[in-house]
């Protein structure tokens, strides 16, 4: 369990205590910002392993764990996470936020481990490498919503059968605004999504819909699907995660209330479901479902998600590496909402790719680090 103390991790853990005897937690891992809780998860589900990113994480969860670190062995430090990735767990579930989790996707495919993803940015940043590295069918499990509904439709009919993936977007708290309207925006404004509970940096990309940008990404390269044959729409009531459409005409669509319990369940045990995951929708309720198309002007992050597809391999680095820096940036209050999407192009413009190099690890760091100093530049003027 990667980024245990996340959003991710905590409902996932929430699933396995629902459903007792059903999984045994080898091991866990977590950045070490929220000490007490992991020595919680600790102690609720007894691991073998616990990783904590932090070099001052093993004395720390020693210390909050007191006799309850007996027969627990502590890792501590940037490289804790790969190397419980590689224990060869059945399930490694990468709920770690950013490319931060590239090493530790890249290390549990190698460990022949089924990898239930979470972490969309390192298959973003890593493309190749990581479709490279999957040993066998189905040993890569989305978990996010929209790419694990399209995996569920995709089971209704054959992949020659597939004309287009549709992929959903609630909107988030900015639908239907100008870019006037959103040159004021605040962080508290930006982190209050309508429908759907995360973490503050997934929650701010999703309000700049740069969310909805690295899934069309991570859409193409999970299922093979041509980047014009993926449609992004808004869908506010967010029920329909996505949907496939086939040649004869026909859509499948995955529909559940907005609760990522479905799919972190299903990137446990794919393709079994666990029971009563979650409560289902109320069909005996009068309801409304609408679907309007994405006002890419105003909204330009899909659009520049097409083109570094487009662009080179390590593009879509450039573009996952500068959109972290900014979202902290304007987390931090140093930057307006509008810079976030405005800086990540200008430095896509300035990146030039690597022409015809095969993509390797310290390739995408190399390009990562170049990406993130320049957006330091950029914003230490803004």
């Amino acid at each position: 369990m990667l980024g245990s103390t996340g959003s991710i991790g905590t409902q996932a853990l929430d699933v396995i205590a629902r459903h007792p005897g059903a999984f045994r937690v080898r091991a866990l891992a977590a950045g070490g910002s929220d000490i007490e809780l992991l020595a919680r998860q600790v102690r609720e589900t007894r691991p073998e392993v616990v990783a904590v990113a932090v070099a001052s994480g093993r004395d720390a969860l020693a210390s909050a764990l007191g006799n309850d670190a007996r027969g627990v062995e502590i890792l501590a430090g940037p490289d804790a996470a790969t190397t419980v990735a590689g224990l060869g767990a059945d399930v490694v579930l990468n709920g770690i936020t950013g490319s931060v989790g590239l090493e530790p996707t890249l290390t549990a495919l190698k460990a022949d481990s089924v990898l239930a993803l979470a972490n969309k940015e390192s298959l973003v940043v890593g493309g190749a490498l990581v479709t490279d590295a999957i040993r066998r069918a189905d040993q890569l499990v989305p978990v996010d919503s929209e790419h694990s509904a399209i995996a569920q439709s995709l089971r209704g009919g054959r992949r020659d059968e597939v004309r287009r993936l549709i992929l959903t977007a609630s909107g988030g708290p900015f639908r239907g605004w100008t870019r006037e309207q959103m040159a004021s925006v605040t962080a508290e404004q930006a982190l209050a999504h309508p429908t759907w509970s995360m973490g503050p940096v997934v929650t701010v990309n999703s309000a700049s819909m740069m969310n909805k940008g690295l899934e069309l990404i991570e859409a193409h390269l999970l299922f093979a699907v041509p980047v014009p044959d993926i449609t992004v729409v808004v869908h506010p009531q967010s029920i329909v995660h996505s949907m496939v459409e086939f040649h004869d005409g026909s859509t499948i669509a995955q529909a559940s209330p907005p609760d990522m319990r479905i799919p972190i369940a299903l990137g446990l045990t794919w393709p079994e479901r666990v029971a009563d995951v979650a409560p289902a929708c109320d069909w005996t309720q009068a309801s409304e479902w609408t679907f309007e198309p994405l006002d890419e002007a105003t909204f330009s992050a899909v659009r520049l998600a097409r083109e570094v597809l487009g662009a080179s391999a390590t593009h879509p680095a450039v573009l996952n590496a500068v959109n972290e820096e900014c979202v902290d940036a304007f987390l931090a209050g140093r930057i307006g909402f509008l810079d976030i999407v405005a800086t990540v192009e200008r430095v896509l413009d300035e990146h030039d790719g690597p022409g015809d190099s095969h993509l390797t690890p310290s390739l995408v760091l190399e390009t990562e680090a170049w990406a993130r100093a320049r957006a330091h530049e950029l914003l230490a003027r803004a």
